[in-house]
């Protein structure tokens, strides 16, 4: 079995406590090694024991074939394009662009989907021949080509079905939820910093992760200097819920000139347009 894979599993030690008391043995202490003997003990089957955001591919030598899969929510792309003879895979649209060889013709729902949202709709892309796995989903490749996508979580039932029995839940029961995935989250090799727009939930996030870090929380506020004392502007209120949670605090400014700046930049290190994604690129800058 080889394995290539972009991501984190939140709960792969328990996994790994689970493998080594059925009589798996590691080698290392990554996550990525659990995926691994994961598949090898439970096949494609493994996909629902995971917790976590990723997208990864499996090349199974025995079966000839290669298992694909990303997480539920969709957080880390995985895009595939099939000329009927070669399938191909990645994280970036513009790594498949990059082989070179496919046809490039323009997807119009793509298109259509950025100019009325801001973004590129899934499973479509900006090329119609290049589609996204969808989220919570999975794919088998062989020789006889590739199958059609497996989902095995959809969220838009999911919330379907809590809502049915939304009676049931209680404030105590969402913090208790939130708590639980941020302790999660907070699992890092590196400092952990939040991006705080002084919105109701990044400012939750900040509160809550407040509670569980024993040192103080990173945190980051964009401001733009055009919207500086208009009710547009967010670093004041953001910069009293960091000073009301004691976070380490950072409030950048940029101006339009700045978004000139970067622009070239900017364009180049987007895969997929969005427009978010400047909002994203200027705040992890």
């Amino acid at each position: 079995l080889t394995i290539t894979y972009n991501g984190e599993i939140y709960n792969f030690r328990e996994l790994r406590e689970e493998l080594e008391a059925a009589g798996d043995t590691f080698r290392s202490n990554s996550d990525t090694e659990v995926l691994l003997h994961l598949y090898d003990r439970y096949g494609p089957a493994m996909i629902e024991r995971l917790r976590g955001m990723f997208a990864f591919a499996i090349y199974d030598s025995e079966k000839r074939g290669v298992f694909i899969a990303r997480d539920g929510f969709g957080i880390k792309p995985l895009y595939y394009t099939d000329n009927g003879t070669t399938l191909r895979f990645a994280s970036q649209v513009k790594a498949l662009l990059a082989g070179g060889g496919l046809d490039t013709a323009p997807s119009a729902a793509g298109h259509a989907g950025f100019y009325v949202w801001g973004y590129v709709p899934e499973p479509w892309t900006m090329f119609e021949n290049i589609r996204a796995l969808p989220a919570g989903s999975s794919l088998w490749i062989d020789s006889n080509g590739a199958r059609a996508p497996e989902r095995y979580f959809d969220i838009t039932a999911e919330l379907e079905a809590a809502g049915e029995c939304n009676a049931d839940w209680c404030a105590a029961d969402l913090r208790t939820a939130l708590l639980d995935t941020l302790q999660h989250h907070l699992v890092a090799d590196v400092q952990v910093g939040a991006f705080l727009s002084a919105g109701l939930d990044s400012a939750t996030i900040v509160g809550l992760a407040s509670e569980i870090k024993a040192d103080a929380l990173r945190s980051v506020t964009l401001a733009f200097d055009e919207f500086e004392g208009s009710q547009f502007d967010e670093a004041a209120l953001a910069e009293k819920i960091a000073a009301h949670y004691c976070t380490s605090h950072n409030t950048r400014r940029i101006k339009g000139a700045d978004f000139r700046d970067e622009y070239d930049r900017l364009c180049k290190a987007m895969d997929q347009p969005s427009i978010d994604g400047v909002n994203t690129y200027f705040v992890s800058k």
